[in-house]
């Protein structure tokens, strides 16, 4: 073989393996989301958030609901594990789940939390500032019974990004020497926590029935917030000037809001920015960026009256 036949060989080579090149289709990253709190309306605007996001990449999601269990969420981490998917995302304690973060940690799989709560075994946690967030509200609380009075508080303590917010609660309304928090109730969550806050409340109600008794309502998400509005105003005291507050300023507490009545206020987070915060945390780190911040902060916003419908 004459050199230009060499030259013409080679060619072809180099061509044919170009074509071969531009034949194949890169296999897209696949990524499962992981919570147990899918009922929840935040939850589900995060994943919306985050779905749109990865849509946007070209990305494969598998979004899994323990539908409550917690402990099922470790074996659904582990099943990620095994089907070797690029990222792990949760919205669930990860204390409560270390054994599939170490797990996926073995495997070299990074898990980011959303809304989760911060632990060594996650590259990062999307999340908005709870502490502030719990501050606002308590201390809008404290400023509307003019530093005295009586508070009922609606707490979730398993979960860290809501458990935050009631040690922040507790502590505005401890330095408030003539604020008497009456009670500090957990709810069942299995429906959101409407339902069981509404009964709840009914009870405190009923075991406080002179007008003035009870002057507040503090709850960290807004679920419970509504149940406490609606045993308020079946119990016909609405008009008593029991202020309610809750978080998240979800549809309907917005709505609520809307109305001027009983329940003044909440935090709004912006759901849609975590679960877009969040699916770009994730391209970072699958692009191999080593990231400086392990705790990220969406911003929020509180809600009024005045701003409600906005």
């Amino acid at each position: 073989m004459n050199g230009q036949q060499m030259e013409m060989t080679m060619k072809k080579w180099m061509m044919a393996a170009a074509l071969a090149g531009a034949g194949t289709v890169a296999q897209a990253e696949t990524v499962a989301v992981i919570t147990p709190y899918l009922a929840q309306p935040g939850t589900q605007m995060y994943v919306e958030g985050f779905e749109a996001a990865a849509e946007e990449k070209g990305w494969d999601v598998n979004v899994v609901d323990t539908a409550g269990d917690v402990a099922a969420a470790i074996s659904r981490i582990e099943d990620a594990v095994t089907q070797n998917v690029d990222a792990i995302v949760i919205n669930v304690d990860p204390a409560q789940v270390a054994a599939g973060l170490i797990a996926a940690e073995q495997a070299g799989i990074p898990v980011v939390g959303m809304d989760a709560g911060s632990d060594p075994l996650l590259a990062a946690n999307i999340t908005s500032n709870g502490y502030a967030m719990a501050a606002e509200t308590a201390v809008y609380v404290a400023n509307r019974l003019n530093g005295e009075g009586t508070v009922v508080q609606f707490v979730f303590d398993a979960f860290p990004p809501v458990q935050i917010r009631g040690v922040i609660a507790d502590a505005v309304f401890g330095n408030y020497p003539d604020i008497e928090v009456l009670d500090r109730i957990t709810p069942d969550v299995s429906d959101g926590g409407i339902a069981d806050s509404r009964a709840q409340m009914e009870a405190i109600l009923a075991a406080n029935p002179d007008p003035g008794s009870i002057g507040a309502v503090w709850a960290a998400w807004d679920q419970p917030a509504l149940g406490a509005l609606q045993a308020i105003q079946d119990a016909g005291r609405g008009d008593e000037g029991i202020v309610i507050v809750g978080m998240d300023a979800n549809p309907q507490a917005r709505a609520a809001i809307a109305e001027g009545g009983n329940f003044e206020a909440s935090m709004a987070q912006d759901f849609e920015g975590i679960g877009r915060t969040t699916a770009d945390t994730v391209g970072r780190l699958l692009a191999g960026e080593e990231l400086r911040a392990s705790v990220i902060y969406v911003p929020t916003q509180l809600i009024t009256a005045a701003n409600a419908g906005e």
